[in-house]
């Protein structure tokens, strides 16, 4: 049997709903989806926000999610969220872009094949036989 209840996980879960306003969770099956996805990342390496030794990691996000550690978004709220994080990426991409442009422009290109040509010379004297 599982504790907490899903009754009381989904009271959990929806406790921060504004009375009149839809509730997040609205049947066990939201609260298993959201415990196995919790679960797989715990598997994968990240690390639980409960104390986790000697537990599954089902049991561990069950915890999590019992304790409000984890929060289940609504469809708009992931949306927004995924939305966010996109901007944030290309935001991101575009200020790596722009430090390796500065970078690349930063760089002595005459002064680089220099070396590389003499270093590579060097060794190509030292690997010839003595006969020749």
């Amino acid at each position: 049997m599982l504790h907490p209840s899903y009754s009381d996980l989904m009271k959990v879960v929806n406790s921060e709903v504004e009375p009149g306003e839809a509730p997040v969770v609205n049947s066990r099956y939201s609260i298993v989806m959201a415990t196995s996805k919790r679960a797989r990342q715990i598997i994968s390496g990240e690390e639980p926000m409960v104390d986790g030794r000697g537990k599954k990691p089902l049991s561990v996000a069950v915890e999590e999610l019992n304790q409000g550690r984890i929060k289940i978004l609504s469809e708009e709220e992931a949306a927004k969220k995924a939305e966010e994080s996109k901007m944030n990426v290309e935001e991101g991409v575009e200020k790596e872009t722009e430090i390796n442009a500065e970078a690349a422009n930063g760089i002595n290109a005459d002064a680089m094949p220099e070396t590389n040509t003499e270093i590579n010379e060097e060794a190509a004297v030292e690997a010839q036989p003595e006969d020749c």
